[in-house]
């Protein structure tokens, strides 16, 4: 299934950047790259993604202190932020929520069930159960 939506991809890792983008490419995806919030933070002056996928541990201000600014905010509180992060604690998922994040998934990316995951929280599919 081949999708053309947007996709901001978060994360100060680029070799997690990197896979996460080319999987999500191969599946159609646009995809816009950012290695920090300031970066993520100029491309939405300009660029309204579908869907923004978030590194939580990220250097300078972190993913959930973004996620807070944006959903507080009119013009960017309607784009789904899921969480992407390796710091999968007990604990960490409820935070990412209660932050405002719209979902959750764990690194390392399952790369046969991440292109699903994705499009369930674009609301093409039923929206998967946390996690994967």
């Amino acid at each position: 299934m081949k999708h053309s939506a947007t996709v901001l991809i978060v994360d100060d890792n680029l070799l997690n950047m990197t896979l996460a983008a080319d999987v999500l490419e191969f599946a159609g995806y646009a995809i816009l790259r950012a290695e920090s919030v300031e970066q993520a933070r100029a491309i939405l002056q300009h660029t309204k993604p579908e869907l923004m996928l978030l590194d939580l541990q990220m250097p300078g201000m972190d993913g959930l202190t973004f996620t807070r600014l944006l959903k507080a905010d009119p013009v960017h509180r309607h784009i789904p932020i899921v969480a992407l992060t390796a710091f999968a604690m007990k604990g960490d998922e409820h935070k990412a929520l209660a932050a405002g994040c719209d979902g959750y998934i764990t690194k390392p990316i399952d790369t046969r069930k991440f292109p699903g995951q994705v499009a369930g929280y674009l609301g093409k599919e039923n929206p998967p159960a946390a996690g994967g």
